[in-house]
């Protein structure tokens, strides 16, 4: 997964090493990696992460 733009979370810490980044990959994929192991890099698609997204707004998970 090398050579991928790699974005952070607008609720990274200033530190840098506690967020989730998000990268365009081949076709619709979307690759999903933590900071702390930028080396294990989880693949989905775009409508997988959606819902994913989606149920976690419903639920006011991770909201404040």
């Amino acid at each position: 997964m090398s050579g991928l733009h790699w974005q952070k979370s607008s609720f990274s810490d200033a530190g840098g090493n506690n967020c989730v980044e998000v990268a365009a990959a081949e076709g619709t994929d979307i690759a999903i990696r933590e900071s702390e192991s930028p080396e294990r890099v989880v693949t989905t698609n775009r409508a997988a992460l959606r819902a994913l997204v989606l149920g976690v707004k419903a639920d006011g998970i991770g909201l404040s």
